[in-house]
């Protein structure tokens, strides 16, 4: 057998850059590269998969969903970083569905392990999973991935690029490339001459792609530095094309009506009132649905609403409380996961306090600001897409199958994304959209869904249970005993997007439970599958968003049974687990100025949470103002490890805060007779900017390895403001949305 040195060896070898990269200009390979997307043509050098060079200039392929993150700028300043260019001159695409694009970073996540305390080794093998996607064409954007995959691929990309370029100059000057240099998109000879990108497009296009060794830290000039979005412009200006923004000769709009019921279709319908109105030229029967073609999206829509439709019976519990009794049923069977077991939490010391709690937290949807649409064009032999998505192959390969084409013939434009937050890796919405221009061949057809479908007809967040058993002796944790049960995103989500059976423990349904960094001697998570009901899907921060309520909420409370001060109670914890965690805790705490002590009228609460490669604690103070409670400051203090742009990571840190706590005071999908009680936004209520708090944001670097920054923030809100809540009323909240329970300002 191979010793423990030679396996790290050659695990290091693999899952390095010197022998994954290369040639591939920063396409991660695993034996071979993926074939180059971007064709060569004259007078354009593609250099590798995510650099071109024409007489106009630099262009960049950033094939990551921007949906807000600001993932696009970040990909360009990565690849500038090291091609020499400012990526406010060169244009940036969201480039075609590729396998060349695919996700490196997302399936390492699925590696045993808490992630935090992960060695080196494991570290490799996570990488080497991690190209596993290129199979699978995984061109996706979710996971809060974007970052890790990007960080070096990206920066070989435009290394190798650079090199190209200077060797194209090489030729042409007679001299050799180690003496040229690069500037501002110039190749630079000894002499000053300047040789621009652009007019070296054509013989750079001609030469055998060179290595390049990646510049070290003291060099970048962009990296961890604040780079302004090169999508401002066009989105304060309302050029920047997101998907309803898409026109095209001839383009018809159509709206659709979906069961109300998940899982079924119709038994009949009339469109009797819908034929002889104005504007429509189509109505379609797609089986479990019906739809409208009209000249309009607002015309299609009265005129689908005017279709009798008798659809089938729900297949599941028809109300709220008999869907959360089969989750509770759960309990009852194996357990799927024990991800977390240390000691013995069964054999507690003498003297020690018990405490039981029991947590629930609703089914959730995304609620994304631009509606659920698509566009499709069909001719028969070929299809075009044009889709805010966060999948591009995922949406390929399901329209190719709708159509019964070769993959091969279905072109996917990604635009600007309204609001992904999950919601857009599905392709529910584009298949819809297929289906209907198969039946309008030669037309383009854009499908809006309105509010209200896209409310009742969303992939949710599940619905939870948590039973907690935990114990304190002396002041001291001495047992966490957890047990979590809700429906799989793991096989519902990932098995649809994979198409494949999704089997085995699930890691996501328990993370940021199992794998929290706080030395607890006696420490058991178990995770339960309850069995389909409601679909369920990706949502911000996934089994994250409500395991970090929980595995906070009990920590909370035996800091309180303890006599402790809450802050002091998990630093301790933390201290003793894993340094990165403890420093956010203490972060948070001199930048809020904690004490312990809160005068009357106010209150604190903190939280912390290990998601996604990143622990971020939270701080939030809430004030009693005439009997109605608003939230006044909240402080976060986040570990990246590596921060590649601060100003856009801090406002992913305050968006998410912003999008749990959302979720936490008004956010609920509620079930009766079958169907989602929510429609709209009077129904599915958001913070607006009078009731959000003031927020501070610090960034750390004290970790090893870079984290994740779009969804980190969302787990620990919750948990830090009904904190505060128990420390303002002494009421503790165990379920959420907080709204029933507290009178909220709105």
């Amino acid at each position: 057998m191979a010793s423990l040195k030679k396996i790290a060896r050659r695990s290091f070898l693999i899952g390095s850059a010197a022998i994954v990269g290369g040639v591939a200009f920063g396409t991660y390979k695993y034996h071979q590269p993926a074939p180059n997307p971007l064709a060569q043509e004259d007078g354009r050098a593609v250099l590798n998969p995510f650099v071109f060079v024409d007489q106009s200039g630099v262009t960049l392929i950033a094939p990551r969903a921007e949906m807000g993150q600001g993932v696009k700028s970040a990909w360009a300043s990565l690849i500038a970083e090291e091609l020499d260019v400012d990526p406010a001159k060169v244009t940036v695409l969201h480039g075609p569905a590729a396998k060349a694009y695919y996700n490196s970073a997302m399936m390492s996540e699925a590696l045993p392990g808490r992630g935090y305390d992960g060695s080196a080794l494991q570290h490799s093998l996570g990488e080497i999973v991690g190209h596993m996607a290129k199979f699978l064409d995984l061109q996706v954007t979710g996971g809060s991935s974007s970052m890790r995959d990007g960080f070096e691929r990206m920066r070989h990309a435009g290394a190798s690029a650079r090199e190209t370029l200077k060797q194209a100059a090489a030729d042409q000057l007679g001299v050799s490339r180690d003496q040229l240099t690069t500037e501002d998109g110039h190749v630079v000879a000894p002499d000053g001459t300047r040789l621009p990108y652009s007019a070296l497009a054509n013989a750079a296009a001609s030469l055998a792609p060179i290595e390049a060794d990646l510049r070290p830290a003291s060099e970048w000039r962009l990296i961890g530095k604040d780079v302004p979005r090169i999508d401002m412009v066009a989105k304060v200006t309302g050029t920047a094309e997101f998907g309803v923004d898409v026109r095209l000769p001839g383009m018809k709009f159509a709206a659709i009506r979906q069961s109300p019921h998940f899982g079924v279709g119709k038994t009949a319908f009339d469109a009797s009132a819908t034929e002889g109105m104005a504007g429509v030229d189509k109505i379609l029967d797609l089986g479990d649905a019906v739809a409208v073609v009209a000249s309009n999206t607002w015309l299609a829509q009265q005129a689908v609403d005017a279709i009798d439709v008798t659809w089938e019976a729900a297949p599941y519990p028809e109300t709220t409380e008999a869907i959360f009794k089969e989750i509770a049923r759960s309990f009852d069977a194996t357990p799927n996961s024990t991800m977390r077991d240390d000691g013995d939490v069964d054999a507690l010391p003498d003297g020690a306090t018990v405490i039981e709690a029991e947590y629930r937290l609703p089914y959730l949807a995304h609620a994304t600001m631009e509606p659920m649409n698509a566009t499709a064009l069909y001719s028969g032999d070929a299809l075009q897409i044009w889709a805010p998505n966060q999948g591009p192959t995922v949406v390929q390969k399901k329209a190719a199958a709708l159509a019964g084409l070769d993959v091969d013939a279905v072109e996917v434009n990604t635009t600007y994304l309204g609001g992904g937050f999950g919601r857009r890796i599905e392709t529910d919405y584009t298949d819809r959209a297929v289906q209907i221009a198969m039946q309008m061949q030669g037309t383009p057809v854009q499908l809006t869904w309105s509010r209200e479908e896209d409310m009742s007809h969303d992939v949710y967040r599940p619905g939870a249970i948590a039973r907690y058993r935990a114990a304190i002796k002396d002041g001291k944790a001495v047992m966490v005993h957890g047990k979590i049960a809700a429906q799989s995103t793991t096989v519902e989500g990932a098995g649809r997007m994979l198409g494949l059976p999704m089997s085995g423990p699930d890691k996501g349904h328990v993370d940021a439970a199992f794998n929290q960094p706080l030395a607890i001697p006696n420490f058991r998570v178990e995770g339960y599958l309850a069995k389909p009901m409601l679909p369920v899907g990706f949502w911000r921060s996934v089994g994250a968003s409500f395991n970090g309520f929980f595995s906070d909420c009990i920590i909370d409370e035996m800091a309180h049974a303890a006599g402790r001060d809450p802050l002091d109670f998990r630093l301790e914890l933390a201290r003793a687990e894993w340094e990165p965690a403890a420093k956010v805790l203490e972060t948070v705490r001199d930048m809020s100025g904690w004490t312990g002590k809160t005068p009357d009228g106010i209150g604190r609460g903190v939280a912390m949470a290990y998601s996604f490669g990143t622990p971020v604690a939270q701080v939030i103070e809430v004030a009693d103002e005439d009997g109605q409670i608003r939230m006044t400051n909240a402080w976060i203090a986040a570990d990246l490890g590596r921060v590649i742009d601060p100003k856009n990571t801090r406002a992913q840190m305050f968006g998410g805060m912003a999008y749990g706590l959302s979720a936490a005071c008004f956010g609920e999908i509620t079930i009766d007779g079958g169907a989602v009680e929510q429609e709209n936004f009077p129904d599915y209520d958001a913070l607006r900017m009078h009731t959000m708090p003031t927020v501070q944001v610090e960034l750390l670097e004290n970790q090893p390895r870079m984290g994740g920054a779009g969804e980190p923030g969302t787990p620990p809100a919750a948990p830090a403001l009904a904190n505060a809540l128990f420390d303002l009323t002494g009421k503790r909240a165990r379920q959420l949305p907080l709204m029933h329970e507290f009178d909220l300002l709105i």
